[in-house]
């Protein structure tokens, strides 16, 4: 673990193991932290925080541009790093560590566009002057699915805003965390300014982050229901969130829509990243007119698809991140086909060829999907692409919208006005119009109703580590 700018083991002495899930070896051994690491972490951020938002916003800037440049001067290594432990094919894993080295690159360059502000006063001796502080101490909890960029979207606008950070990754993916860590300390940030606790049972590291008065700010990314937990209990405290949860992204197939460019489109997102992404479309509504196009578009792609390690030549789709995983994929995928679905390929878990040591699900398409069913309810996280026919388009927004989530959606057409309706219509954060990759550094991210508070990227990113401070002078 990284504390207070040195490298040490848990206190209690004790480790866990690390394995890849295309083979179920082990390939790693890293410190099973607890209370004491995390109250150590945040005692190290809590000293740096006085002198590092001091630092002007010129200096802070300087350490981020570094970052920057040796992530991408070991671009190599972390993308294998990444594809080791979490299983994504490499040339996937290398587009993660530049879309990761983005964010410290773009927050480096928005520290100094920090602005405070005047306003006019009604009385002639008066004068409001706005101005914008960190926070303070910052923690952070990361997911497995994309184990560096997760890092950087948070760790960036963080320190870009003066704040210090705490880390606790995703328990299956902490060696990504500790590579990209020793860049951070490459780089030659202060000590305490960043701080990094890995633990096998996240339990006792975000009890006191929940808990320590130090922490101001709590940024998630995982399940709504873990969500949910650190929002009630942050509520003690009045502690600042941020928080990305879950999705069930709609993608509409709109009737003037060309079906076989939206099929197109439909599998590179739908199977980016073994369909482990929280903005993976869950619920493809397709046209009766459309659908054999659609389907027989779709289904040529995935047949091409090649399952395996990462590092294997050819591999365009790799494990899922554990046994529980695909369990809930295939459990989805049988009640599904139970109550009527049409399974046009695909629908097991893969074994052949060596397969059996991974956690490896066929790309599957289901057709002829009903809302009774599990997947059109429930968060797939797995290589499922649910169709969904309608005949009348005009209840299509109302179906789209009747989910708890509010992350994600997509919308093909060909028509501006259609595409406009739905933009305004659709109560998601994020919409992709004819576009399955509406996502940038520079582009706010974050979703609506269940799927979380706050945004990530673009200029409102920073605001999510800054308080507001109002000096009314009179003069």
């Amino acid at each position: 673990m990284f504390i207070d700018g040195t490298w040490r083991d848990a206190a209690n002495g004790q480790s866990f193991d690390v394995s890849d899930p295309a083979t179920g070896e082990t390939i790693g051994k890293v410190p099973d932290g607890g209370k004491a690491d995390a109250i150590a972490a945040v005692e190290s951020a809590s000293m740096a925080f006085i002198e590092w938002s001091a630092q002007t916003a010129y200096k802070r800037s300087e350490f981020l541009y570094e970052v920057y440049r040796l992530m991408m001067e070991n671009l190599d290594h972390l993308a294998e790093t990444m594809t080791r432990e979490m299983g994504k094919p490499i040339r996937a894993s290398k587009n993660e560590v530049r879309y990761a080295a983005d964010f410290m690159l773009w927050f480096a360059e928005e520290a100094k566009r920090v602005y405070g502000r005047s306003i006019p006063s009604a009385r002639p001796d008066q004068r409001f002057l706005v101005h914008y502080q960190p926070v303070g101490v910052v923690a952070a909890i990361t997911p497995w699915n994309y184990p560096i960029s997760m890092i950087t979207r948070k760790a960036a606008p963080a320190l870009a805003a003066g704040c210090t950070f705490v880390l606790k990754p995703a328990e299956a993916t902490p060696l990504c965390a500790i590579e990209t860590y020793k860049l951070f300390a490459k780089a030659g940030l202060p000590a305490g300014v960043v701080n990094l606790v890995t633990a096998r049972d996240p339990s006792p590291v975000g009890e006191v982050f929940l808990t320590d008065p130090r922490v101001r700010k709590i940024t998630f990314t995982g399940s709504t229901e873990v969500g949910k937990m650190i929002a009630r209990k942050a509520a003690d405290q009045m502690k600042r969130i941020s928080l990305e949860l879950g999705g069930h992204a709609p993608f509409i197939v709109c009737e003037d829509a060309d079906p076989v460019h939206a099929a197109k489109g439909l599998f590179l997102v739908k199977f980016l990243n073994t369909g482990q992404a929280c903005i993976s479309p869950n619920r493809i509504y397709v046209h009766r007119d459309s659908l054999e196009p659609f389907i027989g578009e779709l289904k040529k792609r995935v047949e091409r698809m090649k399952a395996g390690g990462g590092f294997t030549s050819g591999v365009s789709i790799g494990p899922l991140v554990n046994a529980a995983a695909v369990e809930k994929v295939d459990r989805q995928v049988r009640d599904a086909v139970s109550q009527g679905a049409e399974c046009v390929i695909g629908g097991r878990r893969l074994t052949e060829n060596g397969l059996d040591k991974g956690f490896f699900y066929a790309p599957t398409i289901l057709s002829h999907i009903n809302p009774d069913m599990l997947i059109y309810r429930e968060e797939t996280f797995g290589p499922v692409a649910p169709v969904v026919i309608y005949d009348d388009e005009a209840d299509l927004l109302a179906m789209a919208n009747d989910t708890r989530y509010g992350l994600a959606a997509y919308v093909y057409t060909r028509e501006l006005s259609t595409a406009m309706r739905y933009f305004e219509g659709l109560h998601f954060g994020i919409i992709g119009i004819n576009d399955i990759n509406p996502t940038s550094a520079s582009a706010p991210f974050g979703g609506m109703k269940e799927s979380g508070i706050g945004r990530e990227g673009a200029t409102e990113g920073i605001l999510e580590y800054l308080e507001t401070k109002l000096g009314g002078f009179s003069i």
